[in-house]
């Protein structure tokens, strides 16, 4: 039995207002200005050269999301005759994880780590003309820590260092992507 302004009867109501719930979510998204993020920005150049220090995890990271924005990663040697040169070089000079005490206890013990993730670069034109300066982002992170918990902390601080790369590779393609010609 309905009543009066169509509301099913109560054992049903839980999933009508589940079922409103999920209909009017997308309009309320809309509303808002939410959108899901589409595909990167597209970059000012198709060709690229990468030099890195050779077991740099974010060079790891950055080689993946520019490939996968279209962008050619040439190597560092000669380039075979009939090749287009790449169009810019992205130096990395550092790539630099840091692990300092922040705090410890009356006894001396380590209370609190604080993690660091250092990147240093720039990008520029092969005829020597600097479209980003040498340019330094560092993305840190507060860990607690317990000689109780130890190899969790350490599983723990693994995960947070590469947050912060992924996070330091994102604001590298976001500067990237802000240059409108090279």
């Amino acid at each position: 039995m309905l009543t009066p302004f169509c509301v099913p009867a109560p054992i049903h109501r839980r999933r009508w207002l589940a079922g409103l719930a999920l209909a009017g979510a997308p309009l309320l998204l809309s509303a808002c200005g939410f959108r899901l993020r589409g595909a990167a920005a597209p970059l000012a150049f198709s060709r690229l050269r990468l030099s890195a220090p050779a077991h740099s995890p974010v060079a790891r990271l950055l080689r993946t999301h520019l490939q996968a924005s279209g962008v050619s990663l040439l190597p560092d040697d000669p380039l075979p005759p009939g090749s287009a040169p790449p169009e810019v070089q992205l130096d990395i000079a550092l790539d630099q994880s840091e692990r300092a005490v922040a705090g410890t206890t009356a006894a001396g013990q380590v209370r609190e780590l604080q993690l660091r993730q250092r990147l240093r670069f720039r990008l520029r034109t092969l005829a020597g003309r600097e479209l980003i300066p040498d340019t330094e982002l560092l993305q840190q992170r507060e860990l607690s820590f317990t000689e109780a918990q130890a190899l969790g902390k350490e599983a723990e601080e693994a995960l947070l260092f590469q947050d912060m790369q992924q996070a330091l590779v994102r604001q590298l393609m976001a500067r990237l992507a802000a240059l409108r010609s090279i």
